[in-house]
């Protein structure tokens, strides 16, 4: 999974990428400051909301496409306009929102008001000076970020792709050691810029009523932000237990590979050898955690490229197992206006995204499809955005979006769960269904190595930020607080000496980019309670791991009861609507990984596990 920017013109759910989501509100200055009219009721104002909501999205998200689309000055000038005037009809529109604060309201209508003031990640000052400070700062670090390279000397650099690949494919200590540091060297400039941008998006929070900028993005979760915040740690205990076995195994396989002298079998793993450069997702590390290497593996690639999938047909087969849910085919528009490869004669972003152009029907996606079977599994995953905005398309403006942050990400992983060996032999993508324990238990060892591993990077992120927000991480402590985290969680370390010199959290997309990364920890938790949940609705009786919903339309209609709500709803109602349960509960995962659970404990019998 590569964090690159989705570049798109996002707001309440508007342009979902699969691996980020990011706004980008530029918060410029405001030419909307009016207050509400004072007889206008906050009914009225909601109604007027929306109206000019749906207007803005229209502008915005036609930039947002022609750019990502067709990369050139002329296009990126208009997607910043577009964007400029939606920061600032934002910032007025929010301005009179608060004018309702403290008014007892109709449930709708205050839940209403307080999505719209939530509508950014990067609430800017009530003062034109800072605000164009702010922005000045945001091109800066996600900028710094973007035009990284790793120069070792001159004529020899490199990008962060590049780095990834080395840490991807490279086996060789060193040379994973020194694209990681590498890549590290981009980051330190960045440091004091995001001092102070921490400090004026505190100064906007605190305008729209939040302690600070780590509150207000917790206030989004239908719950106290100490609920919430809580709530987060009672779901990474209820996993801990199947990471600590993976981190056990993961560390004795890695001292076998490098050497215990480098891997000691008594504390954290070296944060470079995992395959990724952020240690986030190991999978690239399976060929070393391959428990049956003699087994056969699943060859779908084999498969698209003999039988020459075109990008069209690819995503038919990720269309009909959602029609095969008894959902709608997906409108002639999608196939006339999607971008499905990329064009020999223009610059793109080919970051995989799902677009909603219109509020309504004209739904999107972008991506340069290749014939392998993590763009098929793109593919299923974007469509899940598709489909959640098509089911909520009724909705006002305002609520379309998901019931909670994790929910869009989770519906289109909850989809590719059920692309399981039977399901692929039924629409001809492997030649037989038939598989061996051995290799039930390969298949959940590459997902634990993305899924699992990913958990507690997932947490961790904001809870660093939470407390650099709330000062409670003072700025002179930020890298330190930053490993001991990583620590605390992961069971990794850095594999050389770090200093407050260093800036390691912005080598990280997400925190050069101020973009929240809460949502995609609660995704990983919710599609498996999902599945758990649309599994038994299709009447299905065997372990998890082997669950394909693909044809049940009693799956297919709790799944678009819940879809169709969007955020009308407090997250608990709609998650009841489908799971029967008002708590998000991992004990799913548990279930899913019970065959790969006893694997890693029969592995890791006579290891000293733990950190």
């Amino acid at each position: 999974m590569k964090n690159l920017p989705a570049l798109v013109f996002l707001f309440l759910g508007l342009g979902f990428s699969a691996c980020s989501n990011d706004a980008l509100d530029k918060n410029h200055d405001s030419t909307n400051d009016t207050a509400a009219s004072s007889t206008e009721t906050a009914e009225e104002f909601v109604a007027r909301a929306n109206s000019e909501l749906a207007e803005q999205l229209l502008e915005g998200n036609a930039a947002g496409w022609v750019f990502s689309t067709y990369i050139t000055t002329d296009t990126s000038l208009l997607s910043a306009k577009a964007n400029e005037r939606y920061a600032a009809w934002f910032s007025g529109i929010v301005k009179q929102a608060a004018a309702y604060d403290g008014e007892e309201l109709q449930p709708a209508t205050r839940r209403a008001i307080d999505l719209l003031k939530l509508g950014t990640s990067q609430p800017a000052p009530d003062n034109a000076a800072k605000r164009r400070e702010l922005s000045q700062i945001a091109a800066r670090l996600e900028g710094d970020y973007g035009a990284g390279k790793y120069c070792k000397e001159a004529g020899d650099c490199k990008t962060l792709p590049e780095l990834e690949d080395v840490l991807a494919e490279s086996r060789d200590y060193d040379e994973l050691l020194d694209a990681w540091a590498g890549w590290r060297t981009v980051s330190p400039p960045m440091r004091k810029p995001y001092e102070r941008f921490v400090e004026l998006l505190n100064e906007g929070a605190a305008e729209l009523g939040y302690d600070d900028l780590g509150e207000m993005w917790r206030s989004g979760y239908d719950m106290s932000p100490a609920e919430f915040e809580a709530d987060t740690a009672r779901l990474w205990q209820q996993v801990k237990p199947l990471y600590d076995e993976l981190h056990c195994h993961v560390r004795a396989r890695l001292g076998e590979q490098y050497g215990t002298d480098k891997v000691p079998q008594d504390g954290p793993i070296p944060a470079h050898l995992l395959g990724n450069m952020w240690s986030q997702g190991w999978s690239f590390i399976y060929d070393i955690m391959e428990p049956y290497p003699s087994v056969a593996p699943l060859d779908v690639d084999k498969t698209l490229q003999a039988k020459n999938y075109t990008p069209k047909e690819m995503v038919r087969s990720a269309e009909n197992f959602y029609v095969s849910l008894g959902m709608p085919q997906l409108p002639e528009t999608f196939w006339e206006r999607s971008m499905f490869s990329k064009p020999p004669d223009r610059d793109v972003v080919c970051h995989a995204s799902a677009w909603n152009m219109d509020g309504a029907d004209d739904v999107r996606i972008k991506m340069c499809i290749k014939q392998t079977y993590d763009e098929l599994r793109t593919i299923y995953h974007e469509l899940g955005h598709n489909y959640y905005q098509r089911a909520y398309r009724d909705q006002p403006p305002i609520f379309r979006d998901g019931a909670n942050g994790g929910f869009h990400e989770a519906i289109g992983d909850t989809i590719t769960l059920s692309m399981t060996p039977g399901y692929l032999a039924q629409v001809g993508l492997i030649e037989s269904d038939a598989e061996s324990r051995e290799a039930v238990i390969n298949r959940q060892m590459m997902q634990a190595l993305d899924k699992l591993a990913f958990l507690p990077f997932g947490k961790l992120i904001d809870e660093w930020r939470w407390g650099v927000f709330s000062g409670a991480i003072a700025p002179a402590d930020y890298n330190k607080s930053w490993w001991e985290l990583r620590t605390k969680y992961q069971g990794i370390a850095a594999p050389l000496p770090r200093s407050e010199s260093d800036f390691d959290p912005g080598a990280k997309y997400h925190i050069a980019a101020n973009v929240s990364y809460t949502r995609y920890f609660v995704a990983h938790i919710l599609q498996f309670q999902f599945q758990r949940a649309l599994c038994k609705a299709a009447g299905f009786d065997g372990e998890l791991q082997a669950c394909s919903i693909f044809q049940s339309k009693e799956a297919g209609t709790r799944l678009q009861a819940m879809l169709e709500a969007g955020a009308s709803k407090p997250w608990q109602d709609t998650l009841e609507t489908l799971t029967g349960t008002r708590e998000m509960d991992a004990s799913a995962i548990i279930d899913y990984f019970q065959p790969l659970m006893g694997y890693l404990k029969e592995q890791n019998e006579g290891r000293s596990c733990g950190w």
